[in-house]
């Protein structure tokens, strides 16, 4: 599809601006989307269908009636004749007026069907994109989650979710009134194909200036994408419990209020120019359809009052051509709202079909059940995307089987970069990481994810049961009360759960009714349960214990280097007393591999991780 670009938002991103066949072709992702419903229900979509047909075929036999009720009048009244009919015969006029009640009764029933067929059908397919969407971002790689771009097309293809249920809607009522139109211009072609004619051009204005509309409402979406999503944060950073306190202490209320206010300000402002001319230039444009109608209904009246129609032709005909000029404009409106419908729809579907670079390859290896050479890294150097600074260069060493394995370094050094390309949330662009002398590449991903506990320094904090935030670490076992309970009592997180009303089945957080908070330290142990909970083959603690004093910290080490004595282990903090229980060090600066020893032998070398100990042993004197 060819695509020009006009930024219509100012400073904003702008969408691609489609002319009408362009715009045509965005109807190609409609098949898709009714896979998807279909996939979702088969038997609620095959009703909604079948229900709207039968529907779409009463307006014109009620039009009929109505004209056989009045052509009925007519004769029994005497009026076509100018006498007076006594004791007329009402059994006609009543079993006409019987069938129009009953197809007015069936219509609105049928209504009734379709409306709730489309809400369980609805909801079931917002589920549905939802479910997806979900289990795609867990597909992605982590570097689309570090990328801003990537936030405005999860933003867009998560509003589809919702939104969707309404081209869902559009899109069968479409159907529905395209075969309503059928029947009604089949009837009246016989009157005069011309005033048909007249009628569907004093139409097309309209149609066209609502598709222009449509098309610059798209664009202004698309832009303020970026800007949305920061109306969401802002939103959320104002009211919230994990920044109340900082926007109480701070007095920074007034601060994310304003910058709220300001940037909905400017949304405001852009909509509503947008939505005044869209108001003038459509009442204009209708106007035309209005004089088309008009026209038709004029010549109508003039046959009638010349004898060439009956009063039930002119009511059968004047509705109809009411009925057919409402359905008509509803038609091309609605084929510009479905176009532009199907175009935010591939939002989602571009969404739905991106793929990860990081994934199995093709018949790759079994990740072993025991590691026996253990990870060697050699020559691996990184970089994040759209970055030119290396974050590590050059880093060759062995974790060699069962060890204690301790990284150190400042801020910034590479550690925790280290330690997602041992886990591959990404892969090195140089060098290679080498599992029992074979890349890491070639091996099942799942197995490697499976065989690894990590526990990083910014875990997340579930709103979800005690037992729960620690199922997390291997969620397969969740109503494994025995395993829970082991992790809990590795990490020292029983004390902590014996302690809340509801125990292992208390909520833990505030977000949900009967929640409890928890202290940063508590936290901690919960999420260090995880990792025992995992019991995988090698484990890693990335700064956890952050908020634990030193005493707490130092025994959740020993502990967690005593529990794991024949698996690998990975340990990262910053406190050197806890780093000297690890087998080696390895110490990090700038990104390169500064020096590797026991701690013993790193004093003795009197480098970097010796000068660092001993200011940290300062600060204690």
């Amino acid at each position: 599809m060819k695509k020009r670009r006009r930024n219509t938002t100012g400073p904003h991103s702008s969408a691609p601006d489609l002319d009408f066949r362009e715009r045509l072709g965005t109807f190609r992702n409609l098949p898709e989307f009714f896979r998807l419903i279909w996939s979702c229900n088969r038997w609620l979509t095959a009703a909604n269908v079948l229900l709207r047909i039968v529907r779409a075929s009463l307006p014109l036999m009620m039009l009929y009636v109505g004209k056989l009720i009045i052509d009925e009048i007519v004769r029994l009244s005497g009026i076509s004749s100018g006498t007076t009919v006594e004791n007329p015969d009402m059994s006609i006029l009543t079993i006409l007026v019987l069938i129009e009640l009953g197809l007015a009764v069936f219509s609105d029933l049928l209504g009734r069907g379709i409306a709730l067929v489309d809400s369980l059908l609805g909801d079931l397919v917002s589920h549905d994109i939802s479910l997806r969407l979900m289990n795609q971002s867990a597909r992605l790689d982590l570097e689309c989650f570090e990328d801003s771009d990537f936030y405005d097309k999860l933003e867009r293809a998560r509003r589809q979710a919702s939104s969707r249920i309404l081209l869902m809607s559009q899109a069968l009522t479409q159907l529905q009134d395209c075969i309503t139109v059928f029947f009604l211009a089949a009837a009246l072609i016989t009157f005069n194909a011309w005033l048909l004619l007249l009628l569907a051009i004093t139409l097309i204005p309209a149609f066209l200036g609502e598709t222009h509309f449509n098309s610059q409402s798209y664009s202004l979406m698309y832009g303020w994408t970026e800007e949305r999503r920061e109306l969401d944060y802002l939103r959320f950073a104002g009211a919230s419990d994990e920044t109340a306190k900082e926007v109480k202490i701070f007095g920074l209320s007034d601060f994310f209020g304003s910058r709220y206010q300001k940037l909905a300000g400017e949304y405001y402002r852009a909509n509503k120019n947008l939505s005044i001319r869209r108001a003038g230039w459509g009442g204009l444009l209708s106007t035309v359809g209005s004089l088309g109608y008009y026209t038709a209904y004029a010549v109508i009246i003039y046959r009638t009052v010349y004898g060439e129609l009956s009063l039930g032709d002119l009511t059968f005909l004047s509705g109809s051509f009411l009925r057919l000029r409402s359905l008509m404009e509803a038609i091309l409106i609605r084929f510009s709202s479905i176009a532009d419908s199907a175009l935010y729809l591939r939002d989602l579907f571009d969404f739905l079909e991106m793929r990860p670079n990081i994934k199995s390859r093709d018949n790759s290896i079994r990740f072993p059940e025991t590691i026996r050479e253990g990870f060697t890294f050699e020559n691996v150097s990184f970089r994040y995307p759209q970055t030119k600074q290396w974050v590590l260069n050059d880093i060759s060493f062995t974790l060699h089987p069962g060890e204690k394995l301790a990284l150190v370094g400042e801020n910034g050094a590479g550690k925790t970069t280290l330690v997602k390309l041992l886990t591959r949330l990404y892969d090195p662009d140089e060098g290679r990481i080498l599992l029992e002398g074979k890349d890491l590449r070639e091996f099942d991903l799942d197995g490697l994810r499976d065989a690894v506990g990590v526990i990083f320094q910014d875990y997340v904090k579930y709103h979800l049961t005690a037992a729960d935030n620690i199922a997390v670490g291997r969620i397969n076992d969740r109503n494994n009360e025995e395993r829970i309970k082991e992790a809990a009592k590795r990490s020292l997180a029983d004390t902590v759960i014996e302690r809340l009303p509801d125990g292992y089945q208390q909520m833990i957080g505030r977000w949900f009714k009967q929640g409890t908070n928890l202290s940063g330290g508590e936290w901690q142990k919960i999420a260090i349960a995880r990792a025992y909970m995992r019991d995988a083959q090698m484990l890693i603690l990335d700064e956890p214990t952050a908020a634990l004093d030193a005493r707490a910290e130092h025994e959740v080490f020993k502990r967690f280097v005593e529990l794991t004595h024949d698996k690998c282990a990975v340990l990262i903090s910053h406190r050197f007393s806890t780093v000297r229980m690890a087998d080696r060090i390895v110490v990090l600066h700038q990104g390169k591999l500064l020096e590797q020893g026991t701690h013993r032998e790193l004093l003795a070398a009197g480098g970097q991780y010796s000068e660092l100990f001993k200011m940290q042993a300062a600060g204690y004197l």
